[in-house]
């Protein structure tokens, strides 16, 4: 069944097959919801923001038409409005973004444990260079490279034109890129007085 044919069926008064939406978005949902909370250290009450997320699309399904966005346009830009609602509850909480609970993924048994070490260190310095981004810059660069929506997509969320969300990614690609190349910089070793 397609998501028109649910949202249908769930409108005529079958809301148990809004479970089949639930179970068709909801890693997507929570993925875009825990990257978004990171910044701010706020992770840990992703999966109640996303429960909040679908609840809120739940209650407002009646509301939704499919000629203004997709239903899973619509259920992004539910989850970023309940981020960003959260996010200003905690404004003038000051949270560290070091989390030493997150999720660093571990490293093939085959490498070295050098390189596991290094690989890890690699991880947290992109994910803190994307959690330093402004939050439309980061919104769009997750919705992207995490989630692999296409432009249309994110500026339907962001309530952006195509070419803002391409200007948007542009800008923050090269604000990670200038964050990380202290780090990934090759040191150029010249010469001291008095060295051959």
């Amino acid at each position: 069944m397609t998501d028109s044919q649910l949202i249908r069926d769930i409108k005529d008064g079958d809301t148990q097959l809004y479970s089949i939406l639930i179970k068709r978005y909801e890693r997507k949902i929570y993925s875009f919801i825990y990257n978004m909370l990171k910044s701010s250290g706020l992770e840990s009450s992703s999966e109640d923001l996303c429960q909040d997320t679908f609840y809120k699309a739940y209650r407002s399904l009646s509301t939704f038409r499919e000629v203004e966005a997709s239903f899973s346009t619509w259920l992004y830009t539910i989850a970023r409005n309940t981020v960003l609602s959260e996010l200003r509850k905690h404004k003038s909480t000051k949270v560290s973004i070091d989390d030493e609970s997150g999720y660093i993924p571990l490293a093939a048994f085959d490498t070295l444990p050098e390189q596991s070490i290094l690989r890890n260190e690699k991880v947290s310095l992109v994910r803190e260079a994307i959690n330093n981004l402004p939050e439309k810059q980061r919104s769009a660069l997750i919705l992207r490279e995490y989630n692999q929506l296409d432009y249309q997509e994110i500026a339907n969320i962001l309530g952006q034109s195509i070419s803002s969300v391409k200007s948007l990614l542009f800008r923050a690609r090269v604000s990670v890129k200038n964050q990380l190349e202290p780090y990934f910089h090759e040191p150029k070793y010249e010469e001291y007085e008095g060295m051959k």
